[in-house]
């Protein structure tokens, strides 16, 4: 199985801002079958950004790997994209 490149994000715990450690990603803010259309952002220079469906605040922390998110919980797992 190709290894997924864009990190995929959701708000299902309902959190104000969710820390990223990518600039592009995808939003699909639930987890199934609340989710929203699945959006890609992308930050460019910012460091932050607001989905447009789900109005969540997305904010870049270099400290971060890519796939990751805090909380945690908010970064969907390869296994629920398979």
């Amino acid at each position: 199985m190709a290894e997924r490149i864009v990190p995929h994000f959701h708000n299902t715990p309902g959190v104000g801002v969710i820390e990223i450690g990518a600039r592009e990603f995808m939003c699909e803010g639930e987890l199934a079958p609340f989710d929203h259309p699945h959006v890609f952002l992308d930050m460019g220079d910012a460091n932050e950004i607001i989905c447009p469906y789900c109005s969540t605040l997305f904010r870049y922390d270099p400290t971060l790997a890519p796939h990751a998110a805090r909380p945690a919980e908010c970064a969907l797992p390869d296994s629920a994209t398979a």
